[in-house]
């Protein structure tokens, strides 16, 4: 063997392992430690994930948690880091995953996560919550609508099986629905502040674009009506 050809395959064996993702991480920086909270650790379907939350206490009671997910010995980190821990769902053929984030009070995000070359890896550049209220505010209905605070993307339940119990009959794997919320602090004298509360989107997992089902539609004008005369 030549010394090119000798150099050639270790730098293609270089490349290979860089752009291996169970290589991207071997876990969690020092100061972390693993939740001992059961309810804080979950695992996909089919078993080959588990999602555990590591946390690590730093001056003035700022605390931090980071998500990893374990496949067998690998592990990766799931972005961002935050300041509360996390609850998870997973679609049923455990391709996608959903973070539900508490950012606060009564304020919460939504990540989402897909399967690529064996690892969960963020499926979206903006956070989940940031699309839904982006298409939100993008309808003539409620683009006016400024909320201040306790400002929340929820999850409905129902991701496993195809919100089955809406009585739907939705292909499995292909939709989540969700919820949004909040309140506004500035408003009219006149008027006295009721919120939005629950106003429903789905989301295409196949396409990336929002929709709103006729069955949510009279539920939604019920949700914008925020203002109440005193």
């Amino acid at each position: 063997m030549t010394v090119f050809s000798h150099a050639a395959r270790s730098l293609a064996l270089v490349v290979a392992l860089a752009a291996s993702p169970a290589l991207a991480a071997s876990g969690p920086p020092p100061g972390f430690t693993l939740s001992d909270d059961a309810d804080l650790a979950f695992t996909s379907p089919d078993g080959a994930t588990r999602l555990e939350q590591y946390m690590k206490e730093g001056e003035d009671f700022d605390i931090k948690w980071q998500v990893w997910a374990r496949r067998g010995e690998e592990m990766r980190e799931l972005k961002p880091e935050q300041g509360y821990p996390a609850g998870f769902r997973f679609t049923a053929d455990s391709q996608w995953l959903v973070r539900m984030q508490k950012t606060g009070s009564g304020s919460q995000d939504l990540f989402l996560y897909h399967v690529e070359n064996g690892a969960f890896v963020n499926a979206t550049k903006q956070s989940l919550s940031d699309l839904a209220w982006a298409y939100f505010h993008s309808r003539p209905d409620t683009g006016k609508m400024k909320l201040d605070y306790h400002i929340s993307a929820n999850l409905m339940k129902g991701t496993e099986d195809g919100y089955r119990w809406l009585g739907v009959d939705w292909p499995n794997n292909r939709y989540l629905l969700i919820s949004l919320s909040g309140e506004m602090d500035k408003h009219p004298k006149n008027v006295a502040v009721k919120g939005l509360a629950d106003w429903k989107c789905r989301y295409d997992l196949k396409t990336g674009k929002f929709d709103v089902p006729k069955m949510f539609a009279k539920g939604n004008a019920e949700a914008l009506k925020w203002e109440i005369k005193r």
